[in-house]
């Protein structure tokens, strides 16, 4: 009796210890989501590793780098501050939205179908008067470190200002437009190009950005070339040319709710590599 009394005395600490948990734990996940894709990233890996140093160092007694690192850690506080100031400052808006736990960014059927047509007209337009566009559609891996490049917008996407955008001797027309959810956030955004040393050499500058913004993350390129009129679609480091509105539409359908371009669109009349 004695053992059932304590069990049932100690039930609402252990649900308010998960509870406690699980709040710390969506926490984390928030802040890793809202870092992700920038150069955050890397400098925790960084921080991650002076850790492992001082442990280390600890361990084996070696005093000076010991004294070092002290030192660092004693002022890292106002190092994150300062170096995690644009991150800090977007969890802080997020939270003041009420969009910090809560994500509002899911698209209806309707916003989906919408940006897909938007997106589609704009590009098949721009191929007929071989007009150069280049169009980033962001999906998991975030892409603010590339959007703070450009001019924002944060505008309603619509094939009408998608065509003015990239109008040739226009202030924003040169560099890449980066779309997130029926957003256009951003253009005139400079993107990494590719080094990939197997690429053509036909393919210029537009192309080797669209395709190195995929290398390193998992946004879809679109880009129509103002030689050809061609309209070519980059994913994962690979260039897939010659596309036509069918097989475009088809693309985005897909992966503006799955995450991954289905292969048997490669297969069998589907895309082809370019």
């Amino acid at each position: 009796m004695f053992t059932v009394a304590f069990l049932d005395m100690s039930i609402p600490n252990i649900i308010a210890s998960l509870f406690d948990i699980a709040i710390l734990a969506l926490i984390i996940y928030k802040l890793l989501m809202l870092i992700r894709g920038t150069r955050a990233v890397q400098l925790i890996k960084g921080i991650i590793v002076l850790l492992i140093m001082a442990n280390v160092s600890d361990l084996l007694g070696l005093h000076t780098l010991q004294w070092v690192l002290d030192q660092f850690w004693a002022v890292i506080f106002i190092f994150l501050a300062i170096v995690f100031q644009p991150e800090l400052r977007r969890a802080l808006e997020q939270i003041g939205r009420g969009q910090f736990f809560f994500s509002s960014n899911d698209l209806s059927s309707g916003d989906v179908i919408h940006t897909i047509d938007e997106i589609v007209e704009a590009l098949v337009s721009c191929a007929k008067t071989k007009t150069g566009a280049l169009i980033i559609i962001e999906r998991e891996i975030g892409l603010n470190d590339y959007i703070e490049t450009g001019v924002m917008l944060n505008s309603q996407i619509s094939e009408e200002l998608l065509r003015n955008i990239f109008v040739v001797n226009t202030p924003l027309h040169d560099g890449a437009v980066i779309i997130r959810g029926n957003s256009i956030v951003a253009a005139a955004c400079f993107l990494p190009l590719s080094d990939n040393p197997y690429l053509s050499i036909s393919l210029g500058t537009r192309h080797r950005a669209g395709i190195g913004i995929s290398e390193v993350s998992d946004a879809i390129s679109l880009i129509v070339s103002e030689e050809t009129g061609v309209i070519s679609l980059a994913t994962e480091g690979k260039l897939f040319r010659n596309l036509d509105e069918k097989q475009l539409r088809e693309v985005l359908s897909t992966n503006l709710t799955n995450v991954g371009v289905p292969k048997y669109l490669f297969r069998k009349g589907g895309l082809k590599r370019g």
